[in-house]
């Protein structure tokens, strides 16, 4: 465990220095070093309130710092422009608010606006853009009806196609599956796979669900109180001691039997009838 920084800057666009977040006088992060790898698909979790969602914030620079820089492609986040830094960078923030009477297809058609320009206004390409953004979250046949009327997880889905659209190289994530039932959280978050494994895209997520976290994760950032307590490919960091230390969890951590990641099963309780002792092998995931 702990804070593995090995990776050279070269292949690191995304990065915190030093990093002390606070909200007032409640300082969330002292000092903190993070990177997120160039094309991976990086998970942050956490407990509650251990400054995984203040994280995500100072790296999409909705925050500011209180000492340490946010670097993205080396130079501080906080020199670029409001749309230099949005046609490089695009963030689901954990709740948003459409304006009233907007309906999806202008919403998601607001994920152009970074490359809007006086001498460069709506184009073939901001409207395949847009297209495209609403076929992939499914949401192309809700193009005509107002925000405000839709369900909670339609809702999210046209929030992450307006992000989409921004066509940006790194996607920041805030709990994007809120709201949804499993079936569609499996749906978002395999349409994040498919950015990363398919299109390379960055992805950062903030994830509650550690078994989704596990499986979807190329790079895991795993935070307590502040810190980074491990980091690095799922398949080498997580073990039982870990969840046990991070979440208080007595677990076994046996094979995904899908897809082969880390799986996370809490222990029964020692007087339940139902409980199989032997029956799970305490596998640790390999490594390599």
């Amino acid at each position: 465990m702990g804070n593995d920084m090995s990776d050279g800057a070269h292949d690191v666009r995304l990065r915190g220095e030093g990093l002390t977040l606070a909200y007032d006088e409640r300082v969330v992060t002292d000092a903190l070093d993070v990177r997120v790898p160039d094309g991976s698909f990086t998970v942050i979790v956490g407990p509650n309130g251990c400054g995984k969602s203040t994280l995500l914030k100072a790296l999409s620079r909705m925050i500011k710092p209180r000492a340490g820089t946010v670097l993205l492609d080396s130079a501080p986040i906080s020199s670029y422009a409001t749309k230099e830094a949005a046609r490089l960078l695009g963030l689901l923030p954990q709740t948003s608010t459409a304006p009233d009477g907007i309906t999806v297809g202008d919403l998601v058609a607001r994920g152009r606006f970074p490359h809007q320009r006086l001498l460069r206004q709506w184009s073939v390409e901001d409207e395949q853009a847009v297209v495209e953004a609403m076929e992939m979250t499914h949401v192309r046949d809700l193009s005509d009806r107002f925000v405000e009327e839709l369900s909670g997880g339609q809702r999210q889905r046209v929030w992450l196609a307006m992000v989409l659209a921004q066509r940006t190289d790194i996607l920041l994530l805030d709990e994007p599956t809120t709201f949804l039932d499993l079936a569609h959280q499996v749906e978002v978050l395999d349409l994040c796979w498919d950015l990363h494994h398919r299109r390379g895209h960055t992805l950062v997520l903030v994830l509650h669900d550690l078994n989704q976290a596990f499986r979807y994760a190329s790079h895991l950032i795993v935070m307590k109180d502040g810190r980074i307590a491990a980091q690095g490919d799922p398949m080498e960091v997580v073990t039982a001691d870990l969840v046990r230390e991070v979440f208080g969890l007595a677990c076994r951590i046996i094979p995904d039997p899908e897809v082969g990641t880390p799986m996370v099963v809490p222990a029964a309780r020692p007087d339940d009838p139902r409980r199989l002792d032997g029956a799970l092998s305490a596998v640790e995931p390999r490594t390599g």
